[in-house]
């Protein structure tokens, strides 16, 4: 079974295809296109978070990296993702892995590749990537490793921990003077995964007032799903209500997501976080930039851009798609609706630690509430609604699905002029009035997404039902 990458990496159920074969595979593969493409000798980086078996599979790729003679730094603690391509920068390094699966469900674990730079892998790099894991795979051929011990006795495996440099970066760019002065009360929770140490270092260094939940380590994530979203962000909510913090911050699995609950004790969607931080940057901040959002992301950027003399670029699924039109046209921020984003001048990734700590940093500067922020950029801008729902099917019925949509082309009456349609990345239908819908099969999970953005969510749940049973969903 050859190892297929989606949006974020590659991911698999443990056990099944998340195994100690594949993922020597898979490294062995990385291996000879890290030479192929003359990255070897610059070294590599190995990073893990707090999955079942994350620690143990960074080992077997630095065995088998190491056995092919490249240089390899693993980061012998649970890290956060954005820490991994912060070092992947910071280090110049030929590339990067972290072995995590996000904010999948706690059965996953997976891989995901940084490049030079310590931007995420592209589509370009992972196909090639996956027709040498098929040509290895077909070959039989037995993989080299390296003992661990070994390999450090001969320099090419060494033990590091870049969790302060990390934190420093992070807190040289952020206003810690205006910080200090609001003495903020902020709920935390980390989900049970890898965020903690990092994010409440910069807070409490910033001198707020931090009280963390689901902090222990536990592979099951408590029994819910490893993502910050209003449905399992109800701890937070209650604690954020009970102790009148001024803002609650969740971090998925790995920590490159954000969730948000705000001062009263609301879900934050993450567009309205990405929205907030553009928003903050041009009025409050005074910088100036383009966005760059994905298909399935709100249109409430594109408006602000264009009042701030800016653009507002949109990209297919995927942060790579986010990073790469980011460096090509100077963009200020990128995001998606998932909750991941990223700053100019950070790295080339998401990361929900610093996302976290310049909502904080907002806050202070700002000299107002996330509520009332929201109500200023209402105010300006009007009303944008958006449903989001996720289904599954088996493998028939995504068949007669993508045949329906994707290669018949159609599509129910929606009752509105349509403006255009784009395939880019599954079906994307803009009216004329400014709404949109958009349906497309998730790149890491199973499931059939569609988002609708309309000036009331009544109109969005509306829209976006027809589309559900056109497709008999």
């Amino acid at each position: 079974m050859s190892l297929r990458f989606g949006t974020g990496g590659w991911r698999a159920v443990i056990g099944e295809e998340f195994t100690r074969q594949n993922i020597r595979l898979l490294c062995a593969a990385l291996a000879e296109q890290l030479k192929a493409d003359g990255a070897a000798a610059q070294g590599f980086t190995i990073g893990y978070d707090r999955r079942f078996l994350s620690r143990e599979a960074a080992i077997w790729c630095a065995q088998v990296l190491c056995g092919a003679g490249i240089s390899v730094q693993l980061i012998d603690r649970e890290s956060p993702t954005p820490l991994i391509m912060f070092w992947v920068e910071a280090q110049k390094l030929g590339g990067g892995l972290a072995v995590t699966a996000s904010h999948n469900p706690a059965i996953y674990n997976g891989i995901k590749i940084f490049l030079p730079g310590g931007r995420d892998a592209d589509e370009a790099y992972t196909s090639a990537l996956e027709a040498r894991i098929a040509a290895l795979e077909s070959a039989n051929l037995p993989i080299k490793e390296l003992d661990p011990e070994i390999a450090q006795a001969q320099g090419l495996l060494t033990l590091i921990d870049p969790m302060n440099s990390y934190i420093d970066s992070i807190l040289n760019a952020l206003d810690l003077a205006a910080i200090r002065q609001r003495r903020l009360k902020i709920a935390m929770d980390p989900m049970y995964g890898v965020s903690k140490t990092a994010l409440q270092t910069v807070l409490l260094t910033a001198r707020c007032d931090v009280d963390v939940i689901h902090d222990r380590h536990d592979t099951l994530f408590g029994g819910r799903l490893p993502a910050p979203n209003a449905h399992t962000l109800l701890h937070l909510q209650n604690f954020v209500l009970e102790n009148k913090c001024d803002i609650g911050l969740a971090t998925d699995g790995d920590a490159d997501r954000l969730g948000v609950i705000d001062d009263k004790a609301e879900f934050l969607h993450p567009n309205k976080i990405l929205v907030l931080l553009y928003y903050y940057l041009l009025q409050y901040k005074g910088w100036r930039g383009p966005a760059v959002r994905n298909i399935a992301t709100t249109h409430l950027l594109d408006a602000i851009a264009r009042d701030f003399g800016q653009t507002c670029y949109e990209v297919r699924v995927g942060f790579k798609n986010i990073s790469a039109k980011m460096l090509k046209t100077d963009a200020l921020i990128g995001g998606e609706s998932s909750g991941g984003l990223t700053v100019k001048g950070h790295i080339q990734g998401k990361d929900g630690i610093y996302a976290a700590s310049l909502l904080v940093e907002m806050i202070a500067v700002s000299g107002q509430r996330l509520s009332s922020l929201w109500s200023e950029i209402e105010q300006r801008y009007g009303h944008y609604e958006m449903t989001e729902q996720d289904f599954s099917f088996s493998d028939a019925r995504k068949a007669e699905i993508a045949a329906l949509l994707l290669d018949q082309k159609q599509l129910p009456d929606f009752g509105r002029p349509i403006a255009h349609i784009s395939y880019a990345d599954g079906c994307k239908v803009y009216f004329s009035d400014g709404g949109w819908i958009i349906a497309r099969f998730s790149g890491t999970e199973p499931l059939l997404r569609i988002f609708c953005e309309m000036q009331t969510m009544r109109e969005a749940s509306a829209t976006a039902r027809l589309l559900q049973e056109f497709l008999g969903l």
